[in-house]
C-alpha cells in the first residue's frame, strides 16, 4: 500500500511538472511540495476526514471558513454552502456510517496562477454502509481543498457518481436510436 501511495504521488507530481511547464513559458507559475502551513493544512484535512467517519457534523463544519464553498457533492455541478453542507453530511451520517481507507494527502502551493494559494488534494476509499440493511457502497474519491487562515474555504469532491448509482440498484441504459 506504501509503494502505491509514494506512486500515486510520483505519477501527479509528474504530470503536475508537464502541465505547469507547458505553461510557464509565458508565465513563471510557482509549484512547491513543501510550505509552512503544509503540515497544519494536512491536519485540518484530516481533522475533517476522522469527523466524517464519527458522523461529526459539527466537527466537519468548524474546519470550514463561514464563506467555504463545496463543489461536486452528490454528483451535483452546484455549490453547496456552509448551511448546505451541514445539512448534507447530516442526512447523510443519519443513514450511512462512512469508513475512510487508504487516503493520502498531498499538500500542494500555487504562485502566479489562477488556482493560487495553498491546497491539500487527497485521495481515499469511502466505505459507505447503510445504517439499516448494512449494505455497503465503495466510492474511490479524490477532494482538492484551498486552505486560508487555518480553516477550508473550497472543496472540491470528485468521485464516481455512476459506481454510487449502480450499487443502489439503477440501471444505465443507452438512448434510443
Amino acid at each position: 500500500m506504501r509503494t502505491l501511495k509514494k506512486s500515486l504521488v510520483l505519477v501527479f507530481t509528474l504530470l503536475l511538472g508537464l502541465t505547469l511547464n507547458a505553461q510557464s513559458s509565458d508565465s513563471d507559475v510557482l509549484v512547491t511540495l513543501e510550505f509552512d502551513n503544509a503540515k497544519t493544512a494536512i491536519a485540518l484535512l484530516q481533522n475533517y476526514t476522522a469527523a466524517l467517519q464519527k458522523g461529526d457534523v459539527a466537527t466537519m463544519n468548524a474546519q470550514l471558513h463561514e464563506k467555504a464553498m463545496i463543489h461536486g457533492l452528490n454528483g451535483a455541478l452546484d455549490s453547496l454552502n456552509v448551511t448546505q453542507h451541514k445539512d448534507y453530511f447530516k442526512q447523510s451520517t443519519d443513514q450511512f456510517t462512512h469508513s475512510i481507507s487508504s487516503d493520502l494527502y498531498l499538500p500542494v502551493k500555487v504562485e502566479n496562477n489562477w488556482n493560487e494559494g495553498e491546497w491539500i488534494l487527497s485521495w481515499g476509499t469511502n466505505t459507505i454502509t447503510d445504517k439499516k440493511t448494512k449494505k455497503q457502497i465503495i466510492v474511490p474519491y479524490h477532494t482538492a481543498s484551498l486552505v486560508e487562515g487555518g480553516k477550508i474555504v473550497f472543496i472540491r469532491y470528485y468521485y464516481d457518481i455512476l459506481n454510487v448509482a449502480t450499487s443502489q440498484g439503477f440501471i444505465l441504459t443507452s438512448p434510443k436510436k
